[in-house]
């Protein structure tokens, strides 16, 4: 819907990826103000683009500063960003505790900051909207047979990561809703990016759809939870996975 979000100032973090560029196409056709806070570009004058470390405290305080300075309000965070050790991928057995920790850290516990301080923020607006971007693996177990003919795959910090994520969402909806603040959770399914051919072909096999996720296939969905439409909408987690998790 043209315009549902005219007039709205929305954070995202990891805005220049694959998911989040696509996320921010999709806020600003909808009429948004988009702020991409991402580790890989320079602050313009405008904020649209803020060059933020969401793993380091001062960055994030900082860069939440400059959009309060200068725009005075926050409706909408989308939680996106995906830090990550070099050797994020390992095979459980071979995962140092060190990088666990770290990844852990990373993710979640900048999660739960950059939440944490948007969220007071919108507490005192009294209205805004929070997504985190989580995963179906943080539901349901991985099907290690999709990796069959791959050196790849499913992180154990992942799983452990998004499934925290999904429930700090409820706890956070709870927490807040008497603010008028809402928090809410996507959770797509796998996301084609070019990926190993026997991987694609396992996992178009299983789904009911019959093919991986694109990311236009999530950012409605983004869109319409950061909007009025979805104003009596809160502490859900919106599993976009073309069926995967109903069989």
């Amino acid at each position: 819907m043209k315009n549902r979000l005219e007039k709205k100032i929305i954070i995202i973090t990891g805005g220049n990826g694959l998911l989040g560029s696509a996320i921010i196409e999709k806020l600003i056709e909808d009429g948004a103000f988009v702020i991409n806070l991402d580790i890989n570009h320079k602050t313009n004058e405008s904020l649209s683009n803020i060059e933020c470390d969401i793993t380091n405290q001062e960055s994030v305080d900082n860069s939440l500063n400059l959009i309060i300075n200068k725009y005075e309000k926050i409706d909408g965070l989308v939680n996106n960003a995906y830090p990550r050790t070099q050797d994020w991928g390992n095979k459980f057995e071979d995962i140092k505790l060190d990088s666990w920790k770290k990844n852990i850290d990373w993710q979640l516990n900048s999660y739960f900051y950059m939440s944490q301080q948007v969220a007071v923020q919108m507490a005192k607006q009294k209205s805004g909207s929070i997504i985190n971007i989580a995963s179906i693996y943080g539901v349901i177990g991985p099907d290690f047979t999709v990796y069959d003919g791959t050196n790849m795959t499913m992180p154990a910090g992942y799983a452990a990561i998004k499934g925290g994520l999904i429930n700090l969402t409820r706890y956070m909806s709870s927490y807040f809703g008497p603010h008028k603040v809402r928090v809410n959770t996507v959770s797509p399914g796998g996301i084609f990016d070019n990926q190993n051919i026997s991987f694609v072909e396992n996992y178009e096999k299983k789904v009911p759809l019959r093919r991986m996720g694109l990311p236009e296939d999530i950012t409605p969905s983004v869109s319409f939870l950061l909007s009025d439409e979805s104003k009596y909408i809160t502490g859900q987690n919106l599993i976009i996975d073309g069926g995967w998790t109903a069989i």
